[in-house]
């Protein structure tokens, strides 16, 4: 699975997307909310560390997603 954070503007806000091993869409949410429903997409009990991941993540970058 890899993660990337895209930067919003103006009124649009920065959000996160999941996609898998194809780099298939499987998850797009808001940055700044709160992680949940995380057992949709294998990452049950991973909320605090994937916070904090999402927090040091540059904005653009795909990286692959190692929890």
């Amino acid at each position: 699975m890899y993660i990337i954070k895209v930067k919003g503007k103006a009124k649009i806000p920065d959000y996160i997307q999941l996609r898998d091993e194809n780099f298939v869409l499987i998850a797009y949410f808001r940055a700044d909310r709160p992680l949940k429903n995380m057992d949709r997409y294998g990452l049950a009990g991973k909320e605090e560390p994937l916070a904090a991941l999402i927090e040091s993540l540059e904005f653009g970058k795909l990286q692959k997603l190692e929890l």
